[in-house]
């Protein structure tokens, strides 16, 4: 008879911690508990990728009467209600809660809407002030969106917030170049309100292909969003009439505002804390906006877990460190997911929960292969990409480099301006495709196929045997014979 509890305790009900429970519980016959102290389906189904999708397609409707008229229909824009659309995902958020919490007690785990963290290697306490022991206990606690260290940063939104918000604003300012930065970017654009993003650096989306992110932020400044690169945040302060913004008062400044924002000026100053935020940047005129959203970075969820007293290793972000296998330094402790901060996509950490149970439940020590990982950024056009960026590839070897860009047939024939993109970055030693990047409507569909391929090993050359899907704008993928160049 085991001394424990539980066989494994799980610290978090996002998708790799839900995975890792109900598949030990449900096919090895463990006894598992897991705590999570918020909602069910962590970040990905209740803040993060799920409502960011159904908000996607909620942006996307605001272009589709243009592009039906170019084609003949009689379709006029109308206008979006927030408040019909939360209530709808909301309802959904709840109907996804409940199904994970279900797929918990269906599989036999125990639960507790509770925050826990490690007392001792095989130990757990509770914040309702019951312990709990375990054989094996992980962590899948996932991460949290950050705010900068400014004076009145808390002024500001992060992403977790968008969901909760009462109105959709007039207008909004996003700080960040990343993809979660520029997703919301098109998704605000698309729901009609004004979007302004500063982003640091020279380029938005660093770390992917330049041509790429480049086509990108066209697209998004073509569209109307304003975004200003080498720009960043100096000051912010609540609009009060009175407030001092680097020597001129906020009424002074707002001498070149509209009417509307002095109107809204008018609001803040008599107390209205909805009112707008003053932003003074560092290369323009301060301006106010409705709402300030921060997406500058996200840290994981590690502090205050008890880990620095079982000797487990933290990185520089907060990050659990662990081995191949999600093993901490601490022999009975596991970690998983963003927590972890090695690939933060949902489906690789369900694919690490899945190794884990492997590794401990089933006696197959499975390490999680992080390479070759597509994904996509849901920015309109998408991007979906796999493999090496053709500046990472140059870097590492020589490279030939298959490239088109054209207008699409069903956008064009509307008279829109839209480019795609369709990317092979191949090695010149051995052909085979090291990245492949697809900027397009539905990139993210198209990438999750040719992602297979590339996994496979395919080469140029087995692209090229490849019979065309005509009319598509994939086919180009396997129709391009020519080196666009040599690197």
């Amino acid at each position: 008879m085991s001394t424990y509890d539980y066989d494994l305790f799980v610290i978090g009900g996002g998708s790799g911690g839900v995975r890792a429970a109900r598949v030990a519980a449900g096919e090895t016959g463990a006894r598992v508990a897991l705590a999570e102290e918020d909602r069910y389906g962590g970040t990905c189904v209740i803040r993060g990728c799920v409502p960011k999708k159904l908000m996607v397609f909620a942006s996307e409707f605001a272009s589709m009467p243009s592009l039906a008229n170019g084609y003949g229909w009689d379709i006029e824009a109308g206008s979006f209600d927030w408040p019909t659309f939360r209530g709808h995902l909301n309802t959904e958020l709840d109907r996804l809660e409940g199904i994970y919490r279900s797929l918990l007690k269906n599989s036999g785990v125990e639960t507790f809407d509770a925050r826990a963290r490690l007392k001792d290697a095989h130990t757990v306490e509770l914040s309702t002030g019951e312990t709990k022991t375990a054989k094996t206990i992980l962590i899948a606690s996932g991460g949290h969106p950050v705010r900068p260290d400014m004076p009145n940063a808390d002024l500001g939104i992060v992403s977790d917030d968008i969901f909760h918000l009462e109105n959709l604003p007039k207008s909004i300012l996003i700080v960040g170049g990343g993809y979660i930065a520029c997703e919301f970017a098109c998704i605000f654009h698309g729901l009609g309100v004004e979007v302004t993003q500063y982003y640091r650096g020279a380029q938005i989306l660093r770390g992917f292909d330049d041509e790429a992110r480049g086509l990108i932020a066209e697209a998004m400044l073509e569209r109307g969003i304003k975004l200003h690169l080498g720009t960043n945040i100096v000051e912010m302060a609540p609009a009060d009439a009175d407030h001092n913004l680097s020597g001129s008062t906020a009424s002074d400044a707002a001498m070149g505002a509209d009417a509307s924002m002095m109107g809204a000026l008018s609001a803040a100053a008599k107390g209205d804390r909805s009112g707008p935020i003053w932003v003074k940047p560092t290369s323009g005129k301060p301006r106010a906006f409705d709402v300030v959203l921060f997406a500058t970075g996200r840290d994981p969820n590690s502090s205050d877990l008890g880990l620095e007293d079982l000797g487990i290793e933290v990185g520089r972000r907060g990050e659990i460190v662990v081995d191949e296998f999600s093993k901490t330094a601490c022999d009975s402790v596991y970690a998983i997911g963003d927590v972890t901060n090695r690939v933060n996509l949902t489906p690789v950490a369900i694919r690490e929960g899945m190794a884990f149970v492997e590794t401990v439940f089933k006696d197959n020590p499975t390490a999680v292969d992080h390479d070759l990982i597509p994904s996509a950024i849901f920015t309109q056009p998408e991007m979906g990409t796999v493999g090496l960026s053709e500046e990472a590839a140059r870097d590492r070897e020589p490279i030939d480099v298959y490239c088109t860009s054209f207008r699409p047939m069903q956008t064009a024939f509307a008279g829109k301006p839209d480019r795609v993109l369709m990317k092979l970055v191949v090695s010149v030693a051995t052909r085979k495709v090291l990245g492949c990047h697809i900027v397009a409507p539905n990139a993210g569909e198209m990438i999750q196929l040719a992602g297979i391929a590339i996994k496979m090993g395919a080469t140029k050359e087995d692209f090229d045997r490849t019979v065309a899907v005509h009319p598509t704008m994939s086919e180009e993928i396997v129709t391009m014979k020519t080196p666009m160049r040599t690197a």
